[in-house]
């Protein structure tokens, strides 16, 4: 008789790196001035992000193309865009956070030339 095959949980093993990694830079910004308000910050941007991919999908890091066919890279640039010329001219929505939505298009481009990156080395 065989050995019962063994599975490596990776869920498990994934949230105990990062609950270890985030204890870690919890007690890193300890030594820092404005350590726990740029937690804080990172945190809310975080959860911002996270929302808006579980209301609207992965459409900005996949989108259906409909009408653009530019690279996803290409299509965050330009929302970048959008959001910096905002700011630029004073025309923020009342209901919008131009610099949180600027941030957090800047992750999710930071995250699209990861994959991209990623895509190009297993090719």
């Amino acid at each position: 008789m065989g050995h019962p095959t063994k599975y490596v949980d990776v869920d498990s093993i994934n949230m105990t790196l990062r609950s270890k990694a985030f204890n870690d830079l919890l007690t890193i910004a300890q030594r820092a001035p404005m350590g726990n308000e740029i937690i804080d910050q990172c945190t809310y941007i975080s959860k911002m992000l996270v929302e808006k991919n579980i209301a609207y999908g992965n459409s900005a890091l996949n989108p259906i193309r409909v009408f653009s066919n530019a690279s996803t890279t290409e299509q965050l640039l330009v929302r970048i865009d959008d959001k910096l010329n905002r700011l630029k001219n004073g025309t923020e929505y009342a209901d919008e956070d131009t610099v949180m939505d600027l941030i957090g298009y800047l992750i999710l481009y930071r995250i699209a030339r990861l994959n991209a990156d990623d895509n190009e080395e297993t090719e």
